[in-house]
């Protein structure tokens, strides 16, 4: 599969694309006032302890405080940490390339009782959160999901640190490999190996533990030996500022966007990586002449006026993704709608209408719409409960089909994620891990008319509200003569189907009417004024 990477960046924002085979699959920006803290480590306080929800609040110096869970504070055993090792998702989520499906912080995070993420009691008991934490405390944690609107961030005390082809932890003595290595006999030779490397590093305790990203595959014992060096070091660096810093403070920034997603995602399935900021293009070829120097050849500086999202049709892609609607090649659509509770992504049939019988148009049209809405969800970053309505589909073996062909897509996703089988009543649930605001949060904001509900007042309503208020003002008027502002939506209706309302007004205030139109004015706003 050919992946292409773009990157632009100026002095305002960065945005990257990931296209797989000419489809924008993924999109991700980062502006320079508004910089994620997912991987930051900070020095924080306990700001609260609440028993009743095992969990706590902790200070570390952004505008509200991070909330902490009990298992994220909690270290289960050797035994325990070995068995839910392979059952989680990065302990950064995207911040550490879901595809590495790996972490050793298995906290209820928002969405984890959605996800499938084990709760403490699925590794057995432990400490309560009030026999862990005090008010005032301190301690080091780092940031796994950004802070929302309404939500402070999402913290752990068990630090990671991700390099190019490992996961070093600090705070716990485990070795594990990513399970989207699925070769036996390379995944004995990686731990085998990864045992034999000393990870003795100063304040790490038992040496650390290791994790083997997905990148690492057929990667030697320098490779991983560079890796831990670098990452150990930047362990210690943070731990002895720690122990003079006050609460709260930063004591280590992750890499910028550029950086990150270079580092968790490019690798040799990527043909070209296309660069459009000299400066970014620089600090990605330094980088990756020490991690990876055989794929700078495949970063290009884009020197070319018009805008590298722009070429290759992003812009255009990204104005769509905000639309409810996304429409399909056969004719038949998509409909997404976030809700508070959950993200419903209805297929319909449009101006599809087959070539043989319904059941065969159903099958072809849900295998086209399972396709494009994965795409969706990852270009447009969905997360929680997803429920996909299918067409409805009799033959078992149709229902099959098509279940395989979205499990098929969804191995493309590095979101962690489960899927259940296709419903009775055609409908498959989703639930979709996610650690940063998703792409409608990013560049929306709630509409103030329409408060988030999407819908305003009707040309109608608006007639018929303007009638209440004129005839209210019946003997309260000195003048002969009202001037009415409206919309010109109002105005055009109030001038054909509903020129009744003028002229009971006129007949029941014994006035005439002035009406005058202006654009500038809410489409459900009015002035009546006497003249």
């Amino acid at each position: 599969m050919a992946h292409k990477m773009l990157v632009e960046s100026d002095p305002h924002e960065t945005r990257v694309a990931v296209l797989e085979e000419d489809l924008l699959t993924e999109i991700y920006l980062e502006r320079r006032y508004h910089r994620g803290v997912v991987g930051n480590v900070y020095k924080g306080r306990v700001s609260r302890v609440l028993p009743g929800m095992q969990a706590a609040f902790v200070d570390i110096g952004l505008d509200r405080d991070a909330f902490l869970y009990v298992a994220d504070v909690y270290l289960p055993s050797e035994s325990e940490t070995e068995a839910v090792a392979d059952t989680v998702t990065g302990a950064l989520g995207h911040a550490i390339s879901g595809d590495d499906e790996l972490e050793l912080n298995p906290g209820l995070h928002d969405d984890d009782t959605l996800s499938g993420t084990p709760h403490r009691s699925d590794y057995g008991s432990g400490p309560t959160i009030d026999s862990l934490l005090k008010v005032g405390q301190e301690l080091l944690v780092q940031v796994t999901k950004d802070p929302l609107p309404n939500k402070g961030a999402r913290v752990t005390t068990q630090v990671t640190f991700p390099g190019r082809f490992v996961v070093f932890l600090p705070t716990v003595s485990h070795v594990g490999v990513s399970r989207k290595i699925e070769d036996e006999a390379e995944r004995l030779r990686l731990r085998e190996l990864l045992e034999s490397l000393p990870r003795t590093t100063p304040g790490a305790g038992s040496g650390g533990g290791v994790i083997v990203r997905t990148a690492g595959e057929g990667r030697s014992a320098e490779d991983f030996s560079a890796d831990l060096a670098y990452l150990a070091a930047r362990w210690e660096s943070v731990r002895s500022r720690a122990e003079k810093a006050v609460a709260p403070a930063l004591m280590h920034q992750d890499f910028d966007l550029a950086l990150r997603l270079v580092r968790d995602l490019f690798s040799a399935e990527f043909s070209l990586l296309w660069v459009d900021g000299e400066s970014t293009y620089e600090r990605i070829v330094e980088f990756l002449d020490q991690v990876q120097p055989q794929l700078v050849s495949r970063v290009k500086l884009d020197r070319e006026e018009r805008g590298l999202f722009e070429r290759f049709g992003i812009e255009k892609e990204i104005e769509s993704a905000l639309r409810p609607k996304v429409w399909l090649k056969s004719g038949g659509y998509l409909v997404i709608n976030p809700t508070e509770a959950l993200v419903a992504i209805d297929v319909n049939t449009g101006r599809f209408v087959g070539q043989h019988n319904l059941e065969e148009t159903a099958l072809a049209a849900n295998l086209e719409a399972v396709e494009e809405a994965v795409r969706q969800i990852r270009l447009r970053d969905l997360g929680g409960i997803i429920v996909l309505d299918l067409i409805d589909m009799t033959d078992p073996a149709h229902r099959e089909q098509v279940f395989a062909a979205l499990e098929l897509e969804l191995r493309k996703d590095r979101g962690k994620h489960k899927v259940l089988s296709i419903s009775e009543f055609g409908l498959v649930q989703i639930t979709r891990k996610r650690s940063r605001a998703n792409l409608e949060r990013l560049l929306t904001q709630t509409c103030p008319y329409c408060e988030g509900s999407g819908r305003i007042k009707s040309v109608a309503t608006i007639c018929l509200s303007l009638r209440r208020a004129a005839l209210a003002l019946r003997g309260t008027l000195i003048s002969k003569e009202l001037l009415i502002r409206v919309h010109p939506d109002v105005a055009r209706m109030l001038q054909r189907e509903e020129r009744g309302v003028i002229e009971e007004i006129e007949r029941e205030l014994a006035v005439g009417i002035i009406m005058q139109a202006d654009a500038k004015l809410h489409h459900s706003s009015f002035d009546i004024l006497e003249v």
